[in-house]
């Protein structure tokens, strides 16, 4: 059963949840700092939480505590370009564990994964929405409330559809 994203909702079964998408919407192909949330079908990897913000994540996919040094690589010109990396990183990088609650949860989203393509976008997350839900760089977020209870009745085999 898919999660189906349309119109800045997600829909999964009877659910209904307000999320938010990238600054310039939905678009087919993607490029690296375009301010756009990809369309397709992506299967959800793992979830990255903050363990000391978040008691307890209810779900059948893998969870993985976010530690200080954790980190995503968005540098085009690096051979971990789109994947986890540890910091001290002499790449390009964003910080997992950062002040803003947005990153509390991450779901690792299979786009631009297997395989890499440079320049077709990195770090492709669902992740707690911002209280006004602001436009994102990419990335789908939903409230905390919204994204805790999706992970709690999806399973390794729910996709994410964004049409």
């Amino acid at each position: 059963m898919d999660i189906i994203l349309k119109k800045k909702f997600i829909y999964f079964k009877d659910y209904k949840a307000k999320c938010t998408i990238g600054k310039r919407g939905i678009i087919s192909k993607k490029v690296e700092g375009d301010k756009c949330t990809p369309r397709g079908r992506f299967k959800l990897k793992y979830i990255f939480y903050r363990k000391e913000r978040v008691k307890k994540i209810h779900s059948k996919l893998k969870t993985i505590p976010i530690k200080k040094n954790y980190g995503w690589c968005d540098d085009i010109r690096s051979k971990l370009y789109n994947k986890f990396i540890k910091f001290p990183f002499k790449g390009g990088a964003e910080r997992l564990y950062i002040k803003e609650n947005v990153y509390d949860i991450i779901v690792v989203i299979n786009y631009n994964i297997n395989p890499v393509k440079k320049k077709r976008g990195s770090a492709i997350f669902l992740h707690v929405a911002k209280k006004n839900y602001k436009p994102t760089l990419g990335c789908i977020a939903l409230s905390k409330k919204d994204l805790k209870y999706l992970l709690s009745i999806i399973n390794k085999e729910t996709f994410l559809k964004i049409l």
